[in-house]
C-alpha cells in the first residue's frame, strides 16, 4: 500500500510549490496548506498497479537520474532551481514518453485540486481573490430521515432480494419492491450523507462522495471519471439533468440489440413514472451566466436551445436557491434535488427496507448456477471492518458501469462480453473569457442544451453541447498548466469564465477488467471516429462563445490554443482551422466522464449480451443487474433518467416473477 515518507512528502511539496508558487500579489504557494494525508488516502483508493506507479515516480523525482528525463541537470528534483523545476514539468507535459505525460497530469491534477478545491479555503482571502465566494451558508442540522443499519459484529442477513448499490438504478429497484412488500435488503459501498453533512467544499465531497476520492480514471490516466460513490449513487451529485432517453436511440438499441422492449408502451411508462416521482420540470426562472452565454450564443447563430428538464422542486427565484443550486453537484445540503435518496431509498426505508451503507461487497455468492447471496466488508464508524454475509433469494446488482462488471468478474462469470463495450460520453471542456462577471459557480450547473451536432454525417453520432459546474478545484484541473504564473493568471480569471461541455455518443467502447485483486482497471482510447466528432463540437462551442461576446476562448489542448476576438469578431480563424491538425495523444489533452455504460450489456443475443432481457444474467439464475451497465449502447444523453426507467421496467418483471412464482406454488 502507498505510503507516504518524508522524502516523498517533501518532493510533493516543492512540486505543489512549482504547479502553484508565490506570487507578487500575495497568493500563496502551493504547498501552504496542502493536505497530504488526502492525497495519500486518494492514492490508497487506485489499484495496486497505479499505486506503485506513483511510488515509483515519486522516488523518481527525488534522485539524480531525473535528469535523463529532460535533458537538464543530474539533480533530484528538491535540489533544482525554480525556473529549472517549472521547464522539467514543462517538458513532460510536452513529452513523445506516454509514461511522462501520465506521471505529469496525476501531479498535476492532484497539486491544483487539493489547493483550490481545498486548501485556499484555510488561506485568508485566497478564495476571494478568484472572486469565488466559497461554500454556502451551512444548512441548519436535521435528523436523518433514513434510519441505516449499524453492526458492530460480524453479521448474517436474510431477506428476499438484495440489492448493490443504491443510485438510479439500484435505488428505484429497492423503492418498488419494498413499496410491493419484498422483504430487501440495500448495501451501499459509500456513507449515508444527509444537510449539514453536504460541506460543499470540493476536496471534502469529492474524497467522501465519489468513486476512488474523486480521483477514478484510465489506466494510462489520460480519463478522469466521476462516479457517485454514497447513498443516492450518482443521484446525490450529478447535475440534475433529467433527460429523456432519444427515441432514434431506444429505436437503435431494439434494432441492433434485438431488444424490441425500449420502443415499447410499457418503457415509456417507466420513463414517465420516474419523471413523476423525482419531479422533472422547467420550471426555474435563473440561468447563470454561461448557461445565458450558451442560449445566447446559439441563439445569434440560428441554432436551436432548449431548457434541459431538471429534477428539482420548491425552487424559487430567490438568491439563496439560485445560489445553492450551483452546489448540488458536491451534495444538495437543502433536499432541493430529487435524487434517490430523497424519493424511491426514502420510499424502501418507509416499507421496512433495510439499507447498510459503508459495506464493499466482495462477491456474489453463487451455488448451482444460481445467485443466493453475497459476502460483503463493513467498516464501522471507528475504522473497524466486519464480515457481512447476505443470504438471498434474489440479488440485483447496481453498482455502476466500473463497479457491477468488476463485482461480476470477481464473483466467478466468465461471459466473454462481460466488461467490453464501455462507453464514457468523453468530454471536453471550451472555457472563455468575458468581459463582464460570469459567477458560474451559482445557479443550475446545466440548464439549456444545444442539440444541432448530436446527429452528425448522417449517424446517430456526435456531440451535445451543455455546461459544467466551475467550482475552482475542477476549473484548476481542466484549465492547461504552461507554466505556474500563466495557471494561475487563468484562475485569477475565475468570476469571468464560462466554460461549455463537449458530451461525444462515442460510438466505439473501451473495457473494464480487474486485477488480482479484483480492482477494475479501465481501458480507454478515444477512437479517430469520436475525435472527429468531438472536434466538430469543440468547434461549435467555440463559435458560440464568440458569437456570446467572450472576449477569448481557451480551446481544450495541452497548448492552449486561444482564439481572440473584437466586436465579436474572431481575429485569429487559423487557430481554429489548425485544431484538428494538432496531436491529440493520450494526456495532451484533458478528457473527463461523467457517464459510464453498456459494460453489462443486454440484449436478445445470450453470445454476445451479458443480461437477458429481464436484466437477469446470461450464466446465474436470480442474478439481475439494474444500472448504466445494462444499456445496449450509450444514451447520447445525460442518462439518470434511462437508468432509473429501465431500473422501473426491470422491477416491474421482478414484481411480475414473483407472483408467478406463488402461483406455481399454490397450485403444486
Amino acid at each position: 500500500m502507498f505510503s507516504l515518507t518524508p522524502a516523498r512528502s517533501a518532493v510533493l511539496q516543492a512540486l505543489a510549490d512549482t504547479f502553484i508558487p508565490a506570487l507578487p500579489d500575495g497568493s500563496p504557494a502551493g504547498s501552504t496548506g496542502l493536505n497530504l494525508d488526502k492525497l495519500q488516502e486518494a492514492i490508497r483508493e487506485q489499484p495496486e498497479g497505479a499505486q506503485n506507479e506513483f511510488s515509483q515516480l515519486l522516488d523518481l523525482l527525488e534522485k539524480p537520474l531525473l535528469g535523463l528525463t529532460w535533458f537538464g541537470p543530474l539533480k533530484p528534483f528538491r535540489k533544482l532551481e525554480p525556473t529549472q523545476r517549472e521547464q522539467l514539468l514543462q517538458s513532460w507535459a510536452a513529452s513523445n514518453v506516454p509514461q511522462l505525460r501520465k506521471g505529469f497530469n496525476a501531479l498535476r491534477k492532484l497539486c491544483t485540486l487539493l489547493y483550490y478545491g481545498g486548501s485556499m479555503a484555510e488561506v485568508p482571502a485566497a478564495w476571494g481573490r478568484l472572486g469565488y465566494p466559497g461554500p454556502d451558508e451551512k444548512p441548519v442540522d436535521s435528523p436523518k430521515p433514513i434510519r441505516t443499519l449499524h453492526p458492530t459484529e460480524d453479521t448474517v442477513y436474510e431477506c428476499d432480494v438484495l440489492v448493490i448499490g443504491s443510485g438510479a438504478g439500484g435505488g428505484v429497484v429497492a423503492g418498488e419492491l419494498a413499496e410491493a412488500g419484498h422483504d430487501v435488503l440495500v448495501i451501499e459501498k459509500g456513507p449515508y450523507c444527509h444537510g449539514c453533512d453536504f460541506t460543499q467544499r470540493e476536496v471534502d465531497m469529492l474524497g467522501k462522495l465519489y468513486d476512488a476520492k474523486g480521483t477514478l480514471s484510465t489506466q494510462d490516466g489520460s480519463i478522469g471519471i466521476l462516479a457517485g460513490s454514497c447513498l443516492g449513487g450518482g443521484t446525490t451529485v450529478n447535475w440534475a439533468g433529467a433527460f429523456r432517453t432519444p427515441d432514434y436511440v431506444l429505436q437503435e438499441w431494439a434494432r441492433e440489440h434485438a431488444a424490441p422492449h425500449f420502443t415499447t408502451l410499457e418503457f415509456k411508462e417507466s420513463l414517465n413514472a420516474v419523471a413523476r416521482t423525482i419531479g422533472v420540470n422547467t420550471n426555474y426562472t435563473r440561468h447563470n451566466g454561461q448557461n445565458q452565454a450558451l442560449w445566447d450564443g446559439s441563439t445569434k447563430l440560428g441554432q436551436e436551445v432548449k431548457l434541459i428538464p431538471r429534477n428539482e422542486k420548491g425552487l424559487t427565484d430567490s438568491d439563496s436557491h439560485f445560489r445553492s443550486l450551483g452546489y448540488t453537484t458536491l451534495g444538495d445540503a437543502h433536499g432541493i434535488k430529487q435524487g434517490t435518496l430523497n424519493t424511491y431509498l426514502l420510499t424502501a426505508f418507509e416499507h421496512g427496507a433495510r439499507i447498510l451503507a459503508d459495506t464493499k461487497v466482495d462477491r456474489v455468492t453463487i451455488s448451482q448456477g444460481r445467485a443466493t447471496g453475497a459476502a460483503a466488508v463493513h467498516t464501522t464508524a471507528d475504522g473497524r471492518t466486519i464480515h457481512i454475509s447476505v443470504k438471498a433469494n434474489r440479488v440485483v446488482v447496481a453498482g455502476g458501469a466500473i463497479q457491477t462488471p468488476a463485482l461480476l468478474l470477481r464473483s466467478g462469470l466468465k461471459h466473454p462480453h462481460l466488461g467490453r463495450h464501455l462507453h464514457l460520453h468523453p468530454t471536453v471542456v471550451v472555457g472563455a473569457r468575458y468581459p463582464h462577471a460570469m459567477n458560474s459557480w451559482h445557479g443550475p450547473s446545466m440548464s439549456v442544451v444545444n442539440d444541432t451536432y448530436t446527429m452528425l454525417h448522417g449517424t446517430n453520432f456526435g456531440a451535445k453541447l451543455e455546461t459544467p459546474p466551475t467550482h475552482p478545484g475542477l476549473l484548476s484541473m481542466v484549465l492547461p498548466w504552461l507554466s505556474g504564473k500563466q495557471h494561475h493568471e487563468l484562475l485569477r480569471d475565475a468570476d469571468h469564465l464560462g466554460s461549455f461541455i463537449v458530451l461525444t455518443r462515442d460510438r466505439d467502447g473501451g473495457r473494464v477488467s480487474i486485477d488480482k485483486n479484483g480492482m477494475p482497471l479501465i481501458d480507454y482510447t478515444l477512437s479517430d471516429f469520436d475525435r472527429a466528432n468531438m472536434l466538430e463540437g469543440v468547434r461549435a462551442a467555440a463559435q458560440i462563445h464568440v458569437a456570446a461576446g467572450a472576449e477569448k476562448v481557451y480551446l481544450p489542448h495541452s497548448t492552449l490554443p486561444t482564439l481572440l476576438t473584437k466586436d465579436g469578431v474572431l481575429q485569429n480563424p487559423e487557430v481554429l482551422d489548425k485544431l484538428p491538425h494538432l496531436s491529440w495523444k493520450p494526456n495532451q489533452f484533458g478528457l473527463y466522464s461523467a457517464h459510464q455504460m453498456s459494460t453489462c450489456r443486454m440484449g436478445g443475443d445470450a453470445a454476445t449480451h451479458p443480461l437477458k432481457l429481464n436484466g437477469e444474467t446470461v450464466e446465474v439464475q436470480n442474478l439481475f443487474v439494474a444500472d448504466g451497465s445494462a444499456f445496449p449502447a450509450c444514451s447520447g444523453v445525460n442518462p439518470m433518467l434511462t437508468i432509473m426507467a429501465l431500473a422501473h421496467f426491470t422491477a416491474q418483471g421482478l414484481k411480475a416473477g414473483r407472483a408467478i412464482e406463488a402461483q406455481a406454488v399454490a397450485l403444486a
